[in-house]
Formats: C-alpha cells, sequence, structure tokens
C-alpha cells in the first residue's frame, strides 16, 4: 500500500480562469454586444477597478463590481442592459465550469501529497460555491477570499493573511495563476508561483519570473510534482 507524504510546500490557486473557464461567457456577450471578444475587455476593466479600489483605499465585493463593470462597459458601447441581461450574466458566472483538464492536475498534485487552497477575489462564499458547483471543492482545505482584508490582488496583504492562516513562511507556498498580475503580487510578498498561459494571457518579462509557465493545469501540475517534490 503506497503511503502520500505529506510535503512541504502548499499550493494556492486563483480560480476564475485559473481552475474555471470564464468563456463560457461568450455567447453572452456575443448576443448583448454583438462580439464575445468584449468579455476579454469587461474582465480587463474588471481587474482595473479592483487595483484601482485597493489603491484609494475602498473595498466592495467582487460580485457586486462584476457587474457595475459590465454597466460601464455596456455604457461606454452604447448597450442598454435589461435586468434579464443582469440576471442571465450573474447565473453564469456563478456556475462556471472547470477547465477540463483541472479535476485530472488537482488529483495528481493530491495524490503527490501537496496540500491545496484557493486564492480568490470573489467573496467567501461565493467562491466556496463555484467551486462546488465545479465538484473541485473536496481537494482544498482552505478557500480564502480578499473579503478577509478588504483589498483586491496583487495587494501584498492579501498574500500575507493567506500564509498567516496557513501557520507558513511565504517562501513555503506557490500561487499558481492565469494571470501575471496575481504571479507578480505572489512572487512580492514572497511566494513561489507558476503561471498558466491560457488563451488571452502571457507571461510580463518584466520583474522577477515565475520559475513554472506552462499552457494549462496538467503541465503545470506535473513541473510542480518535479520541483517542489
Amino acid at each position: 500500500m503506497n503511503t502520500i507524504v505529506p510535503r512541504s510546500r502548499t499550493l494556492v490557486f486563483d480560480v476564475n480562469e485559473t481552475l474555471l473557464d470564464i468563456d463560457v461567457l461568450k455567447p453572452f456577450f456575443e448576443r448583448v454586444f454583438g462580439n464575445a471578444r468584449v468579455l476579454r475587455d469587461w474582465f480587463a476593466e474588471l481587474i482595473l477597478y479592483s487595483e484601482a479600489l485597493s489603491l484609494s483605499g475602498e473595498y466592495t465585493p467582487f460580485n457586486k463590481l462584476a457587474v457595475a463593470v459590465l454597466q460601464m462597459v455596456g455604457e461606454v458601447q452604447q448597450i442598454v442592459l435589461k435586468r434579464a441581461d443582469i440576471e442571465e450574466f450573474k447565473s453564469t458566472l456563478s456556475n462556471l465550469p472547470p477547465h477540463r483538464e483541472v479535476p485530472e492536475a488537482l488529483e495528481a498534485l493530491a495524490s503527490a501529497g501537496f496540500r491545496m487552497a484557493t486564492l480568490s477575489n470573489s467573496a467567501a462564499e461565493a467562491s466556496k460555491s463555484s467551486l462546488l458547483q465545479a465538484c473541485l471543492s473536496d481537494f482544498f482545505g482552505h478557500t480564502f477570499s480578499v473579503d478577509a482584508v478588504a483589498k483586491f490582488k496583487p495587494a501584498k496583504e492579501v498574500y500575507d493573511h493567506v500564509a498567516r492562516v496557513l501557520n507558513a513562511q511565504p517562501s513555503d507556498l506557490r500561487l499558481i495563476a492565469a494571470h501575471t498580475w496575481d504571479t507578480l503580487g505572489a512572487i512580492a510578498a514572497g511566494y513561489r508561483a507558476a503561471f498558466v498561459a491560457r488563451p488571452g494571457n502571457a507571461p510580463l518579462a518584466i520583474g522577477v519570473q515565475p520559475d513554472i509557465v506552462e499552457s494549462d493545469l496538467l503541465e503545470t501540475a506535473r513541473r510542480i510534482i518535479e520541483i517542489d517534490c
């Protein structure tokens, strides 16, 4: 009988786009805006304004901000969003499916003995619900939200909070994310980082780089097992 040996490094996963597929929102943007690529505009603006709120000392839950940014994008593009549109958007956003390779990747990491947690900009209950809907919640011992510090990633306080609750040194943690702004924040806080270069995302050739860069989570998991075991 094989014994799973616990690993000293804990893996901390971003949720939206890293684990869960936001591209299921494309049909909504195609229907409402006439162009599925507006999804990327909305998401980029969402991250921009989440960071702007943190820098200005303001905070509002991420899902509420997501709707406000959607309405802002609609106003800019002179699109009138109906109540039914908003409800459809909120429902789809709260039921994102996992990327196809994610369950296999998480199973491989769990079998290799890694403790795993998530760290999301979404509110705590929304994040837990999304993981439950995607049948991924059993992989994670902790589901962290930026709500705890009322600042969005990549604020250093967010990553420090995770390390403190896990009673771990930042150097014993590895963030896995599909966003350079997230890996930049984690590395600045003392974490290791792995970057998942999903379509629409790419590394930034400035600053300290993640020591793992792969195109999907399964390949990322294989590299983590090679390096961190």
